[in-house]
């Protein structure tokens, strides 16, 4: 079987990522991507520009921010993708269930199937915010509700998400019809608009700040300075000495606590049956990997830490959604090389569609997060916000 094309938008797309990511990918380039580099530093510059203005709106009050009555935890970033957001949401949402609050993540979707925008724009119809789980099933598909959502939802029973690119519709629906006490706010540093309670800022220790460049030309959403809201710092991929992130980190934020901790492989699953199996079962396997995250290196090194001889790696772009020529090429290819498994990401096992029989194993590795240092200062956030009512 031949191997489905991927679009240009996405080639160029991964290119891009490539040229901005890796240190010095930037040099020596051929004049047009000079050219289109110089241009998206251009569009950087005014970005910066929209941002400020836009916290100027919100510090004088011209926008305004919209309280919910209930603690409003907020998990973000300042850059764009791959600092591990979600498993630090979810080790938020067990630590605060676990205390007996009732919570509900709030999420925007992204990339999850919805109208065009131009129907969005002169729709009249305010659709209610959508329910992944309402904390006791699973209600909608990744496809529908978004990859993280479903994920989310998948991994917590008993905690609610919620979607809705309004996250303060879904944040008083949340309160009014799931009796929510709790809110978590996916993504939520660059959303103003609805009031934070606690401000829980990710920082990737390998890459913290990028090229330093805002987003076009770099990865920065706003610039590094505004780490100084964060009421807790999340440190994660760390291995090694970080004194020297930290130090540049207290250079935006002294008061803020800094939890250190990496991201470590927990188990590896069937994508379809949902068996388990060891970590240890990838000692001296030879496997293909297949993955649309941020950050593929990461995975496919994980997987090298682990034992695993790794032949052939198969990327896309962030959230690709995948059609099955994509997933049956990597599988028969897989086959073909004489490999144990394909392996994937759990982010990408939920975009998967499904097969009656497959020409080899296909799983994925599940993520946890694992704290090094500061789990004092963790268990402290989660003790003050349980004791508030």
């Amino acid at each position: 079987m031949r191997k489905a094309r991927q679009s240009g938008i996405e080639r160029l797309e991964k290119y891009l990522v490539k040229v901005i990511l890796e240190k010095g990918a930037d040099q020596n380039q051929p004049f047009p991507m000079s050219l289109l580099l110089g241009f998206l530093k251009v569009l950087s510059v005014i970005f910066a520009g929209v941002v400020a203005v836009r916290y100027f709106f919100y510090r004088i009050g011209l926008l305004r921010r919209y309280p919910l009555g209930i603690q409003v935890i907020s998990i973000g970033n300042v850059t764009a993708g791959g600092t591990g957001k979600t498993p630090v949401t979810e080790m938020f949402a067990r630590a605060l269930a676990a205390k007996g609050r009732k919570v509900a993540i709030l999420s925007r979707g992204y990339r999850r199937k919805e109208a065009p925008w131009w129907q969005r724009m002169f729709t009249q119809v305010i659709d209610p915010p959508l329910v992944v789980s309402d904390g006791k099933r699973v209600l909608l598909d990744s496809a529908v509700g978004g990859d993280e959502p479903y994920m989310l939802a998948s991994n917590l029973p008993g905690v609610a998400v919620v979607v809705d690119r309004d996250r303060v519709k879904a944040g008083r629906y949340a309160i009014k019809r799931l009796g929510c006490d709790t809110i978590i706010l996916d993504d939520g540093f660059q959303y103003q608009k609805l009031k934070h309670s606690v401000e829980v800022v990710l920082v990737d220790s390998t890459n913290p700040f990028g090229n330093g460049n805002m987003l076009p030309r770099g990865i920065l959403r706003e610039p590094a300075r505004h780490l100084k809201r964060a009421d807790i710092i999340f440190l994660t991929k760390c291995r090694g000495d970080t004194s020297e992130v930290e130090a540049e980190i207290r250079k935006y934020n002294r008061r803020a606590e800094i939890v250190k901790c990496t991201h470590s492989p927990k188990t590896l699953k069937d994508v379809w049956s949902r068996e388990e199996f060891p970590l240890s079962w990838l000692e001296g396997k030879t496997v293909c990997t297949l993955s649309g995250i941020a950050s593929p290196k990461g995975f496919e090194n994980s997987l090298r830490h682990l034992g695993a001889k790794v032949v052939w790696c198969e990327r896309y772009a962030d959230h690709h959604r995948y059609d099955s020529s994509e997933i049956l090429y990597a599988l028969n290819r897989t086959a073909d090389m004489g490999c144990d498994a394909l392996v994937t990401t759990e982010k990408d096992a939920v975009r998967f569609p499904r097969f009656e029989t497959v020409p080899v194993k296909c799983l994925y590795l599940r993520i946890a997060i694992d704290v090094l240092d500061g789990e004092k200062s963790f268990n402290k956030i989660i003790n003050r916000i349980s004791y508030i009512k």
